[in-house]
Parts: C-alpha cells; sequence; structure tokens
C-alpha cells in the first residue's frame, strides 16, 4: 500500500538539520564534512536571521544545529535565541570543549537539547580520535550542564574503537544525568580516508544489534533502523526521512537532503537567496529521494523494519542511490563467518 507521506513529503520538515560553520577547533578524524577552518561564503549574520525567518515562516519545528563547532561563530548564541523568540526548538550537536560556566548558563532554556559528543571513555581512547586534551574539557562541560539541569546526550560514532567502550560510555552519561546516544559512522567528509579503518566489522554490526535490543533507553535518531531488532520497532523512525521529513542546510546556506550528502549531485537551492517552501515542494533531487526505491529489498522479511537502511552510506560505498545498505542486519547474517569477528 502506498504511504502519501513517503512519496509526497510533509508540507515543511519537521527539524532542519543545519551546519552552521565549518569552522572547528577540533580535527576529529571521522569528520562527516572535513570541518577546521571557516570557508568563504559562509553565511552573514543577518542572512542567518533571514533564514530563520524563512523555515519559521514555513513552520518547521526544530534546528539540529551542528557543524563545525558552533560555538566558533561569535553571533552563535545570538542566534540561537532568535529562533527561540520563533518558537523554534535548537537541538545543538557541539564537541563540548568550548562550553564554560558562563555559556551553560545562557543555554539554560525550554527549548535547547545539548549533544555533546565523545568517541571514548578515556582520554586515551576518545582523544585519539578527537585530539588531545578534548577528553578532559568535555567532562568538564558536561558538569557546567549539569548545574543548570539541561537535557544532553552524549553522543558516540559507532567505530572498531568505540564498540568496546559502549557500557562505560553509557555509565558515563549517566553519571552526569545524561542519555548516551550512538550515531552511525558514514564515510562522508574525512570519513571517507578513515572508513576502512574505523568501520566495524559486520560481526560487530551483528553484536552491535544484539545490545541495543538490551538497551533500549540509548538512542540512534539515525539510520540504525537497519541493524533494529523488533524490540525497538516502536522507539523511532524506521526509513530513511531525507526529504519526507528532514532536510540539510549547509554553512553556506546550500539545501541537500541530509547532512551525509552534501555533494552537487544533490545540490536542491540555497538559502537566503531561494525560496525555502519552493525548493522543499519542487526540487527534483527531493522528489527523487521521495520516490526512491530499493527494489532489492522489498522482499525481505525485514523490509517493514528497515526499508533499505542508509541511501548516503549506499550511495558512499557503491556511487548510487537505490542499492541495499550494505550494513544492514540482514546482509550481516547473510555473509557472516567466523573470520568476521577480527575482519
Amino acid at each position: 500500500m502506498s504511504n502519501p507521506y513517503v512519496e509526497q513529503g510533509l508540507s515543511a520538515p519537521v527539524n532542519v538539520t543545519w551546519e552552521i560553520t565549518y569552522a572547528c577547533n577540533l580535527s576529529c578524524i571521522h569528520c562527516l564534512s572535513d570541518s577546521g577552518k571557516k570557508r568563504p561564503g559562509e553565511l552573514t549574520t543577518e542572512e542567518c536571521y533571514q533564514v530563520i525567518d524563512e523555515l519559521a515562516r514555513n513552520k518547521v519545528f526544530q534546528f539540529n544545529i551542528g557543524g563545525g563547532e558552533p560555538f566558533m561563530r561569535h553571533d552563535f548564541l545570538e542566534l540561537m535565541d532568535y529562533a527561540h523568540d520563533k518558537g523554534m526548538v535548537t537541538c545543538i550537536s557541539t564537541n563540548g570543549t568550548r562550553i564554560d560556566a558562563e555559556t551553560a548558563r545562557r543555554l539554560s532554556h525550554p527549548l535547547v537539547y545539548i549533544q555533546v559528543s565523545l568517541d571514548g571513555a578515556t582520554p586515551e581512547s576518545n582523544d585519539a580520535i578527537r585530539g588531545t586534551g578534548s577528553f578532559r574539557k568535555v567532562i568538564q562541560a558536561l558538569e557546567y550542564l549539569k548545574r543548570h539541569s539541561i537535557e544532553v546526550s552524549i553522543n558516540t560514532v559507532l567505530t572498531r574503537r568505540s564498540i568496546d567502550e559502549l557500557d562505560k560510555l553509557r555509565d558515563l552519561a549517566a553519571d552526569f544525568d545524561a542519555k548516551l546516544r550512538v550515531s552511525r559512522f558514514r564515510p562522508s567528509g574525512r570519513g571517507k580516508e578513515a572508513w576502512s579503518e574505523l568501520n566495524v566489522s559486520r560481526q560487530q554490526m551483528l553484536d552491535f544489534s544484539a545490545w541495543l535490543g538490551k538497551h533500549l533507553k540509548v538512542s540512534t535518531g539515525d539510520s540504525f533502523f537497519s541493524v533494529s531488532t523488533e524490540e525497538r520497532r516502536s522507539l523511532g523512525l524506521n526509513m530513511c526521512g531525507a526529504c519526507k521529513l528532514t532536510c540539510c542546510l549547509s554553512p553556506q546556506g546550500h539545501v541537500y537532503p541530509c547532512a551525509f550528502l552534501q555533494e552537487q549531485d544533490f545540490y536542491a537551492g540555497q538559502l537566503p537567496r531561494d525560496s525555502f517552501a519552493d525548493i522543499w515542494r519542487n526540487s527534483p533531487v527531493f522528489h527523487s529521494f521521495r520516490g526512491l526505491e530499493i527494489k532489492s529489498c522489498e522482499s525481505c522479511h525485514r523490509f517493514d523494519l528497515c526499508h533499505g537502511g542508509c541511501p548516503a552510506i549506499a550511495y558512499h560505498t557503491q556511487r548510487k542511490l537505490g542499492a541495499a545498505d550494505p550494513g544492514c542486519l540482514e546482509n550481516c547474517v547473510r555473509v557472516k563467518t567466523p573470520a568476521a569477528v577480527n575482519a
């Protein structure tokens, strides 16, 4: 049976991921956007206000704000306040190293949610990926955020290095009254170069799927529906939401289906120059995603759990859309061998 929400999309996205700057004070080896220095053409403060106005008019409910590092922008807190004045929720993804006591106080707002990145439960494991001294600074930031009872998640990218520390990371999050959120590693940005080193093996993906089934309070929030179990069926979206429920805005205002497909092939328009309503309703790129079919998956007994998985991973690994997610649970089971444990 066809689903009009999948075929047509909503009249506006529920949320927009806004990569607000390329500037970052860290150089994480798996960075999705190859961030580091601010780049030419990033939106000015006034242009950012115009973007917020445009999306508020279109009744976008939430910004998922990332980068780069959002707090590298001198005007970020003012932009955040402006979005709140428009009634928009801000979910801020940050490396945490620039959150001091005063910043934490400013972040104490009912429309603010914070995701702080950690990729290991110790300085040794985290700093090997995110840079020397980053673990200590993040722990200090978590202390500040806890004092103001701000809703916080510790976000960990699932890699060969982090998978054995998930229990410790869950316990560490609990120490700060935070949740653990695990994100999927994708070969975009600097992640392309780190993919062969950091991507989990098939057996590790199977093990992670079983672990998720036992820890229902751990959130994922992205395309781990491809390894979801029946126990987690009711906890979240079970298909790619790109161009149906969400989309991505780059630091220069370029509009894309998602943060992991910020490539020319998927460019749909530019804000604030173009009408967001027109992009959302009429972009050929967005229409192609709404009609995307993963034919090879439709006969799979797990199709109603994942609907073919993540198109971004399929694109980056196979250079085409419409292919099956290579990391889906059924693929893992199908090719499972004892040797895969240390693959």
